[in-house]
């Protein structure tokens, strides 16, 4: 069974366009995927399915200025003025929706990216909410992101905050293909495999090749900031259990490095947390075909540690 939902954005904009795939059994739990930085939920089909056939309903919905979200609105590439905890409320409003229809189900989120980011930020705020959260290509202490985040702040103030200067995009991203060879398209970092390089880059509903406003750019690099350290990890309820994972020749997670701090951070706090990190795979370890069925188990062996049988 599939619902297909819509919502007002916490920016007072946009209607968030949403999904709730329900598996023809009785449901063990509820996982709620968060999409990452200029693509779109349906990116994810693969994984969708897996957890569908394990008996998990998945929720999932494409962000403000991304996918059928911006289609329908006009808008890409901006998130509007509400700053950087919009997607996040926009996914907490989304888990108020599904639960309504679907209640009293262990609840987790799965969040690539960003997404994993936005998992973090929620965490901190909804954690007691959730049964578990598995953050993947996730960042640490992300590389520029402080001082990219002053000149786009000069930038708004302006006046500039709309307007998209491609300087501050390389400033914060245009090294991300440092380890890639034979670079043609800018997305190599994503993934080793040239097919899921095309299908990222040439997907209509992705927004790789459109540009993000100074203002979204800024919410970006707040958004990041605000997930780091024992001070982000402090506000995340102890007896919310984290799955971190990632590979280690991701740059967003600094070839392993940032993985690693972030759970650090996270067991410094008293936290626990499972780490795994894939040698050799890049940023979207579930994209690549000869282990996303193994990166998918892994998922679902930490969720159905936390479903009551």
């Amino acid at each position: 069974m599939l619902h297909e939902v819509s919502f007002p954005s916490y920016n007072k904009r946009d209607e968030v366009q949403g999904w709730i795939y329900v598996p023809a059994a009785r449901p063990k739990g509820i996982v709620q995927i968060i999409h990452g930085f200029g693509e779109h939920s349906r990116r994810y089909l693969h994984m969708i399915s897996k957890f569908m056939d394990a008996g998990f309903i998945v929720a999932a919905d494409d962000h403000v200025g991304h996918g059928k979200t911006a289609m329908v609105s006009g808008v890409w590439g901006d998130w509007g003025d509400a700053g950087f905890h919009t997607m996040m409320e926009d996914e907490h409003t989304l888990k108020e929706l599904v639960c309504e229809k679907y209640p009293n189900l262990p609840y987790f989120l799965f969040g690539h990216s960003m997404g994993s980011f936005i998992a973090r930020d929620y965490a901190a705020k909804y954690g007691d909410e959730l049964a578990g959260v598995t953050i993947c290509g996730t960042t640490g202490s992300f590389r520029g992101a402080a001082e990219t985040a002053l000149l786009l702040k000069k930038a708004m103030d302006d006046g500039l905050g709309t307007d998209s200067n491609p300087e501050f995009t390389g400033a914060l991203m245009g090294w991300m293909c440092e380890r890639c060879d034979d670079v043609t398209i800018g997305n190599e970092w994503i993934c080793s495999d040239p097919y899921v390089q095309r299908d990222h880059a040439e997907d209509p509903f992705d927004a790789f090749t459109r540009p993000t406003s100074n203002r979204s750019m800024y919410d970006f690099t707040q958004m990041m900031l605000s997930i780091e350290g024992t001070q982000w990890a402090e506000k995340v309820p102890t007896s919310l259990a984290f799955y971190n994972i990632g590979g280690d020749q991701d740059p967003v997670g600094e070839y392993g490095k940032g993985i690693y701090e972030v759970s650090n951070w996270l067991c410094e706090t008293g936290h626990e947390v499972t780490t795994r990190v894939y040698s050799g795979y890049r940023h979207e370890i579930h994209n690549y075909s000869d282990i996303k069925d193994e990166v998918e188990d892994g998922i679902l062996q930490f969720m159905l540690a936390a479903v009551p049988s």
